[in-house]
């Protein structure tokens, strides 16, 4: 079995306002260094409508299509912006989701990683925020479930921002589980330990600000991993967000790149017990340019690693 990376060019069109932390940069970075490791490449399709609706109503697709511009920018809020190539990064980010499900279904890949821009996972059911447009984690689960006939499949995100649309967009559903680590207080100010879904299927697990490798790990160990390992998964997605790095400009967490190989490397070990090894990785955050860069390669490593283990 092989590990496989999905991106596209698209992905690069989408340009914030100058100055914005989620810029072209990041993933030029990461696909830059990325490139060394030989592994396959794929395109991401645009997403279809149908599977959009799976997580979002008509209204909000619409909107977002509506408020694309055709020059400059538009603004959806203060932190979340529209340039005239947005609206087709988006659509690939949430296509390139979709695919990698379909591939490590069909066995053509163990595991995937979603190399895309922008990231989804603070795009609420009717809000786009957080830099978000769509939740491409959500309706990466949701299409699972749908269209390939699973019954349980489990989110870990371990973005130093909470997951705020992701867990808007599953916590009703008795067959996702949902679990995030993350530095609090920060945006969005959400990811309470008490929020734990309709279902019992959310675990929070907020950490303050210079946590450090030892109580990220602690919490993973004690909290985390024995959830997903208790709700035993048919396929494992990753919302894998960098900004937990100790140089990253817009958080605290102090975090390594060793520490996303390590919490890869553990994830891993679920899916091959629970799911086949069955991984769907999307990128999330990640602000410092040669951090994000790094934690890339550290988290693709061990999933290269694991694939041909």
């Amino acid at each position: 079995m092989i590990t496989k990376i999905i991106t596209h060019k698209d992905c690069l069109k989408h340009v914030n306002l100058p100055g914005h932390p989620e810029q072209v940069a990041r993933l030029e970075y990461v696909l830059e260094a990325l490139g060394p490791l030989g592994l396959e490449t794929l395109e991401a399709p645009l997403v279809l409508d149908d599977d959009l609706l799976r997580v979002h109503p008509e209204r909000h697709v619409s909107a977002i299509r509506s408020a694309a511009p055709q020059l400059g920018w538009t603004s959806l809020d203060a932190d979340t912006h529209m340039s005239p190539g947005t609206l087709t990064a988006a659509l690939r980010a949430a296509g390139g989701a979709v695919r990698a499900v379909d591939i490590v279904m069909a066995g053509e890949a163990r595991n995937v990683f979603v190399a895309t821009r922008p990231p989804g996972h603070h795009c609420e059911r009717e809000t786009a925020m957080g830099f978000c447009f769509f939740g491409n984690v959500a309706l990466a689960a949701k299409y699972a479930l749908d269209h390939h006939g699973l019954k349980r499949v489990a989110i870990v995100d371990f973005d130093v921002h909470h997951g705020n649309g992701t867990q808007d967009l599953v916590e009703s559903d008795s067959r996702i589980f949902f679990a995030s680590s993350h530095q609090m207080p920060l945006y969005p100010g959400t990811g309470h330990a008490h929020e734990t879904g309709g279902h019992a299927n959310v675990m929070n697990c907020p950490l303050p600000e210079g946590a450090g490798s030892k109580a990220f790990r602690d919490v993973m160990e004690a909290a985390i991993l024995p959830a997903v390992d208790r709700w035993a998964p048919e396929l494992l997605l990753i919302s894998a967000g960098f900004d937990a790095h100790k140089a990253d400009p817009l958080a605290g967490m102090a975090l390594t790149e060793m520490d996303f190989a390590w919490v890869t490397e553990r994830l891993c070990e679920l899916a091959s017990k629970h799911c086949q090894g069955r991984v769907v990785s999307c990128l999330e955050g990640g602000y410092d340019l040669e951090a994000l860069a790094a934690s890339a390669v550290a988290h693709v490593k061990v999933l290269k690693e694991q694939a041909n283990g």
